[in-house]
Parts: structure tokens; C-alpha cells; sequence
């Protein structure tokens, strides 16, 4: 079955090895409050407002971009595992792949659902920074899975 939406299957492992590390490493950092001086930059911006500076719409503001750069690794490499051919890609592996993507959706809401009853102020606010990566994690975690019950039904057959 020939699917032009999907990456080449390289791109997994590629995004498989990037992600990994990075979604740790980036939690240990953001917990830790961790930002290292030589990585303050002056970045452009959009929508800036500074305590007792006056309100921009666009410039550039004094920033530490180590947050960003994690940000990055791991929603480009969540993107390359989540969405990356597997070796044998016929009609179940794309039924897999649907079924995989409206669950993740749907967990990814849920988790919104109970933050919006049960989290407030800045914890909200971290929430759904985490909130933006967590549908993929959810798919790849699921579509994996789904894959690998998959396989070992089909070798004991």
C-alpha cells in the first residue's frame, strides 16, 4: 500500500533515538530550573510584555533558549517516530495507525479535561506546555504497542 503522508522508515529510529533523551533530559532541566548563561540570547519576538516595561507587539526580549531548543528535538523527533513507515505497511498497519491517533486524541483530551476541573494558575499553564507533545507520546506509545501485539500474534499463528 503506497502512503505519501509517511516519512521514509529511517526516520523512526532517527526520531526514536533523538526523542528518548531529549523528552528526559529536558524534564531534569525543567525541574531543576537549570539555564546556563552562555545560552541567553537577545531573540525576536511577538506579543512581548516585561514588568515595568512598556508593551510591544513585536521586537526582542532577553531569553535563555535551552527550553526552546529542547522543545524543538522533541516535538521534530516525536513527529519523525510517530509518523514514519514501518517495514510492512499494508491496510492494518494503517487501520492500527488511525485507531492509534483518534486514541491518543482522545487520552490527550481527557488529560485536558481533568486539568481544566482540577489544576490552576502557573501549574495550568505548565500543563499544557507539556500538553502539546503528549498527544504524540501518546500515539507512538500506543501505535507501538498495538504493532508489537500485532507481530507476536502473527508468529504464533
Amino acid at each position: 500500500m503506497k502512503v505519501s503522508y509517511l516519512l521514509p522508515r529511517k526516520f523512526k529510529h532517527i526520531g526514536l533515538v533523538v526523542m528518548i533523551p531529549s523528552l528526559l533530559i529536558g524534564l531534569v532541566i525543567h525541574v531543576q530550573g537549570y539555564e546556563p548563561a552562555f545560552l541567553d540570547f537577545n531573540v525576536p519576538a511577538i506579543f512581548i510584555e516585561e514588568i515595568f516595561e512598556k508593551k510591544q507587539l513585536i521586537g526582542t526580549t532577553n531569553n535563555n533558549i535551552l527550553n526552546e531548543i529542547f522543545a524543538i528535538l522533541i516535538i521534530v523527533s516525536s513527529l519523525m517516530a510517530a509518523f514514519s513507515k514501518e517495514k510492512l505497511e499494508d491496510e492494518y498497519v494503517s487501520k492500527i495507525r488511525l485507531e492509534s491517533l483518534v486514541w491518543a486524541v482522545y487520552v490527550n483530551y481527557a488529560v485536558l479535561l481533568f486539568s481544566f476541573l482540577f489544576i490552576y494558575d502557573f501549574d495550568f499553564l505548565l500543563v499544557m506546555m507539556f500538553n502539546m507533545v503528549t498527544v504524540l507520546i501518546f500515539f507512538i506509545i500506543r501505535f507501538n504497542w498495538q504493532i508489537s501485539k500485532f507481530k507476536k500474534s502473527a508468529s504464533y499463528a
